[in-house]
């Protein structure tokens, strides 16, 4: 007997109303920026998916060796019967989680493709036929109403994603998650970690050019759907650490004085020579900063673990007092 329940959260034209506003204020915004997420349609996925392969990407292979290494001590530490992942796509590596928890009930994946989600539940399902899975089609940056479903309950944002959020909203969203959580609940987070600078470099601009592909496709995507006319030939892909901030950026330059027209939006987008489009900010972390930014939204971290490397690490969160 298998238990598949999806609830939508998302009207059906909320990912086109989406991406008209993102386009419309990040085209016209001095500097020019675009939200990451319109990187993954599907051939985005498919280039990310390729990009986790790359020698010089390490973060997917140093949070396996996490999972890998420490699922029995995560599953025993939370002692979770539902485990809820944000951002779930295809649930591959929260497969090593699913598998060292022999007393999971329930498990809520949260992604804004409902494909990725049914894909997925099919997938877990024939290999865990007494799963309850109770899929959310919804967007984890906004408020989440969880379904009812037996505690402690386990919140997993894996790869590194809290990065591509910026100070203010990751202070939003962690504080989020806390309005989830009950007494014996808990956060599992992957977080990259600050290293050398060549090799953040690299593992955002491959030898292959493979990240750079990747990036252009967001312009694939406006092209498509909004009626635009941009060549990925006239923007060069660019990837720098910011020192000061400690994150890479990836932009869009252009390679030449040129303008864009959006159709959809009735929108003239002129470009001066050089001028960039940040498509992507991907904060790298300490441990003493992960452990203030949980405290602020009133979770105290008890666990920290990190790949042989030390590049990588997963932390494990519990929450503090009430709601506030």
């Amino acid at each position: 007997m298998t238990s598949f329940q999806l609830t939508r959260t998302l009207d059906e034209d909320a990912a086109e109303t989406a991406l008209r506003a993102d386009v419309l204020h990040g085209l016209t915004h001095t500097p020019k920026v675009l939200p990451p997420k319109w990187f993954y349609d599907a051939r985005g996925s498919e280039l990310f998916e390729e990009i986790t392969r790359l020698p010089e990407y390490y973060p997917t292979r140093a949070e396996r060796e996490i999972l890998l290494e420490r699922a029995r001590e995560i599953a025993a530490v939370s002692g979770a019967r539902t485990l809820v992942e944000l951002g779930s796509g295809s649930s591959e590596k929260t497969r090593h989680l699913i598998e060292a928890m022999p007393a999971l009930a329930t498990y809520v994946p949260v992604d804004v493709s409902e494909s990725a989600l049914r894909g997925a539940a099919t997938a877990l399902l024939a290999d865990h036929p007494g799963l309850r899975v109770h899929a959310l089609l919804a967007d984890f940056t906004r408020a989440l109403q969880l379904p009812d479903s037996p505690g402690p309950r386990l919140v997993v944002f894996l790869g590194g994603t809290i990065g591509n959020l910026l100070p203010p909203e990751r202070a939003v969203f962690l504080a989020a998650v806390r309005s989830m959580l009950s007494p014996g609940d808990a956060l599992l987070m992957g977080t990259d970690l600050v290293k050398d600078e060549a090799v953040l470099v690299t593992a955002y601009d491959d030898a292959r050019g493979v990240t750079a592909e990747f990036n252009k496709n967001v312009l694939a995507v406006i092209n498509r759907e909004l009626d635009a006319d941009f060549h990925t030939a006239d923007f060069e892909h660019v990837a720098v650490w910011n020192r000061e901030q400690e994150w890479i950026e990836m932009r869009l330059r252009a390679r030449s004085e040129l303008t864009v027209k959006v159709r959809a939006l009735d929108l003239v987008v002129p470009f001066a020579e050089g001028e960039e489009i940040l498509t992507e900010v991907s904060a790298k972390f300490r441990q003493e900063g992960v452990r203030k930014e949980l405290a602020a939204a009133g979770l105290e971290l008890t666990r920290w673990w990190t790949d042989t490397a030390g590049r990588f690490a997963l932390s494990l969160s519990v929450a503090e007092g009430p709601v506030g």
